[in-house]
Order: C-alpha cells, then structure tokens, then sequence
C-alpha cells in the first residue's frame, strides 16, 4: 500500500471539517461530529459480499447527490444495519436509534463527507480530530475526552504489559485503553493479547466508544451502559486507569433510590469495597480510589486523576482515607499536574499512582519501594496550545515526568540500565511513608517537592493554601446539606 501524501490527507481533514460544520447549522454541533464518525465507522465496517442485498460503503459511495437522490435514507439505512447495539435488555437495548438523523437539506454536505472519507486511507487522524471536537462541544457538560498527552502519561505511568486486565471504569470514548493498546504494540511488535473493559453511565459515549474501537481495529469490551460506582468489580485487574469525575454528587444507589420514591431505601450487605469506613455521601471522590483499591489485583497498578482537595485536604474521613492507603503501602507516586491541561475544569488536580507491589523483582523495577512515595510537583510543567489560551503538557514535559517515575522504579528500557534516580528541589522528592504521616498524612506533592523560596512562590503557596480551604468548606457544607436532608425526611 503506498504511503499517504501529507497534503493531501490534511485538505481532507479541512474538508471534512468544513462540511461538518455546515450540517452543525442545520443541528447541534455535537450531533454533526457523532454523525461524521458514524461515518467513519461505516467506511471501515460495512462490507459485505456483493448481491448480499446488505447495504455497504461501497453502496454508499455510489450514492448519487442532489435531486432526489434520497441519500439521507440511505445513510440512516446504512447506520441501522452496522451500528452495534449497547445493551440486549436495557432502557438501550438498541443504541442504533441514537445516532442522529440526517437532516432535511444535507444531502450535499453529506455525499461530500462520504465522499472525501472514502478517499484515504489512513482515517486515524481523522477520527483523532473529529473526538477533540466532539470533546470540546460536551466539555461544558464535563463529558470532555482525555488529551493524548494525558493518556500519554497516565498510560506510561501504569506501564501496561502484554497479556494485562486492562480497566477504565470512566472510559469516555476509550482514549486510555487505545493508549495502553499503543503502549504495548510499539513494546512488542506485535497485535497485544490483552484484555481491555471499558464502562460508560451514558449511551450516546458508549456508542462513541464503541466505534472508535471498531474503526482503529482494536478489541475491546464496552459494558452496557451503568454506573461503574453501583456494584464492586467482579473480578481484579492488572491495570486500571481512569480520568475520574471530581466532586460527583449524589452518587450512592441509596441516594438515586430516595430521590425517585423519597422513602429511604432498605439497608444493603455491607460493601467489600469500604468495609472500615464508608465514604462521604456529599462527594464521590473518596469512593472512587476505594473502588480502584479493591479492583486491583495482587500486583496491580492504577492510574487517575483527582482533585487536590483529597490530597491535602484535612478534613477527618478523608485523612483517614489517605493514612489506610499509606497503611497498606498503596500510594507509589503524587504528581500535581498543571492548571487546565485535562479540559473540564479549571480545579487543580493530581495524578495518583497506585501498586500493590512496590518490591524489586524480575520484570520489574530494581530498586525496593516498599514504604516509600515519590512526589512530582509538575505545576509549571506546560506548554501554550498554538493560537489559543488552552495549554497542555505536551511531549517534552510528559517525557520529563515519565522519565522520574522511571528511574525512581528502577526501571529499563529495552535492557538498558535503569538511569539514577535523585531528588529535585522544587521538582521531585522521594518520602518514606513515615514522613508522609508526620505530615497529617498529606500527599500533596507541592508540600514535599517545594519550589525554592521566592516572592513568587510565596504567592502561589498563599493561593493554594487559600484554594484547598475553600474546597474543605465546600466540602462540609456539602455534608451538612446531605445530613440537614436527612432530617427533614424523618420529620
């Protein structure tokens, strides 16, 4: 197969933009990008056998434009049959009823997608930019996807190995576990045998995900839609990465169930996942790294993003939460990532590496970490996005993280020695477990690995200080209204 000309390939990803934008002023934005993937999807999925009667790319691409042409039936005739469905039993027994119609007056733009499709090869940048686009439209409903250079780093942090239980019970439109797929691939030269699940609350990014798996060839289970938080997981994972909701209300079954009969739900067998303390009702934060902690198998390592407030925050329940962790030596690496580099939200975050087996050994690290936590303090660890006020971590800042997390481990790369490994004033600092509880148990990176004094940063540490006790107060008062609800519902 000849190589595909640049040029070319970039006036069709304009071409295709152009025309989705066209057909998002006769529907929503973010119903003209799911559309065009469906697209996407037909032209590597639908094929058949000729005089099957079945309806194909190929069918489609020979669809005439203008007139009476009747092109808008055939696409949705098209989608009906190849679309796979979400769920056998479910309120989305059948998800192909979720892919948007065609409009009224698009079937010009929409021989012009097929037709500019059809013309390449490779779709892979293709359906790259139509998820960035379709995350942007849906940010603001905090259902954004997570940016490559994340995964990137979330995926390199975990270290994925052939053969591995891969999990991502948030999983979007599958962006971590096509990474982690990636990640071996380039390490083993061949097509990994993984297993890679992935679990979405909401249908419509099931769907997405669903499709963006089928069109890059990767196989992968996508669970019906459900929420990941109901039940434990039934069986452990080697890996688990997830870009996790911050601050989720009202998520316990308990919760959902009083809202719709407003009696209180009948007592449930006691949760494996939290048997020594429940978490808070007011917020999902706590409750997700319990879920994570549980699923992981005896060697497992996860992945995920959390909001700072839970690293530093002195609340009791969370501190309790965070010296059961230490406790049980699961905590390997704090880092604090920069402000808006993940696309939802402007709260600062951390990225928390959990193992339940910090010892060195074979296929592993060199150096014993049992006992120990590194901390990365990445605040300043970003790059302007070209033409915007976006930013992101970029190659070089995610290459210099993954290679301190490297060397920390003991890790090599393709037989080489592992590099050595030293602290970094205002970077990196590794802490004994015993340190960490001096400290009220804080796992906060900016608290171990401080920038060197300064008026600036002075100022920065005044603002976060400012900004944790701001979370912690709305944090109580998010308790205190769960407790209040509870009263008036037995008066």
């Amino acid at each position: 197969m000849q190589a595909e000309d640049p040029s070319s390939l970039d006036e069709v990803l304009l071409k295709v933009r152009r025309h989705r934008t066209h057909l998002s002023r006769q529907m929503s934005a973010h119903d003209a990008t799911r559309l065009v993937l469906g697209l996407l999807f037909l032209s590597r999925t639908a094929h058949a056998d000729p005089g099957t009667g079945v309806p194909t790319w190929s069918w489609l691409l020979g669809q005439p434009a203008g007139g009476r042409s009747e092109l808008r039936a055939a696409v949705s005739k098209c989608l009906a049959h190849w679309l796979p469905p979400t769920d056998t039993q479910g309120i989305d027994a059948d998800t192909r009823s979720l892919m948007p119609v065609p409009p009224p007056g698009s079937d010009e733009h929409l021989h012009a997608l097929i037709q500019a499709i059809g013309s390449i090869q490779r779709v892979g940048p293709l359906l790259d930019q139509c998820l960035r686009d379709l995350s942007a439209d849906q940010a603001d409903g905090s259902r954004y996807f997570t940016p490559v250079d994340m995964a990137r780093l979330m995926v390199g942090a975990a270290v994925p190995r052939d053969g591995h239980r891969v999990l991502d019970p948030v999983c979007g439109s599958g962006g971590l576990l096509i990474e982690s797929h990636r990640y071996v691939r380039e390490r083993v030269g061949l097509n990994p045998a993984m297993s890679l699940q992935g679990k979405e609350q909401h249908a419509y990014t099931s769907q997405v995900a669903r499709m963006n798996f089928a069109v890059r060839g990767i196989a992968a289970n996508v669970f019906p839609p459900g929420d990941s938080l109901a039940e434990p997981e039934p069986a452990p994972h080697d890996i688990i990465l997830a870009n996790l909701p911050f601050n989720q209300r009202d998520w316990t079954p308990q919760d959902k169930t009083e809202q719709s009969t407003r009696r209180p739900a009948p007592s449930a067998p006691a949760d494996p996942r939290w048997t020594e303390e429940p978490p808070s009702r007011g917020s999902a934060n706590s409750a997700w790294i319990q879920h994570i902690a549980h699923a992981l198998a005896p060697a497992g390592r996860a992945a995920f993003l959390m909001a700072d407030s839970v690293a530093g925050s002195r609340q009791p329940i969370t501190r309790r939460l965070r010296e059961r962790l230490l406790r049980d030596d699961l905590v390997e690496c704090v880092i604090a990532l920069p402000l808006r580099v993940y696309g939802h939200t402007q709260a600062p975050a951390c990225l928390w590496v959990l193992n339940r087996d910090k010892s060195a050994r074979p296929g592993w690290g060199a150096l014993d970490r049992r006992q120990q936590v590194l901390f990365i303090n990445a605040r300043r660890a970003f790059e302007p996005v070209p033409e915007s006020r976006a930013r992101r971590l970029g190659d070089k800042n995610t290459g210099l993280i993954l290679t301190t997390l490297t060397a920390w481990r003991g890790l090599s790369e393709s037989g080489a020695a592992a590099p050595p490994y030293n602290d970094a004033a205002g970077w990196s600092r590794s802490c004994s477990t015993r340190e960490v509880a001096d400290l009220q148990y804080s796992l906060m990176p900016t608290s171990y690995a401080a920038e060197p004094p300064g008026p600036a940063r002075d100022t920065r540490s005044r603002i976060e200080l400012i900004k944790l006790e701001l979370a912690e107060q709305i944090d109580q008062m998010r308790t205190l209204e769960l407790q209040l609800m509870d009263v008036l519902e037995e008066i």
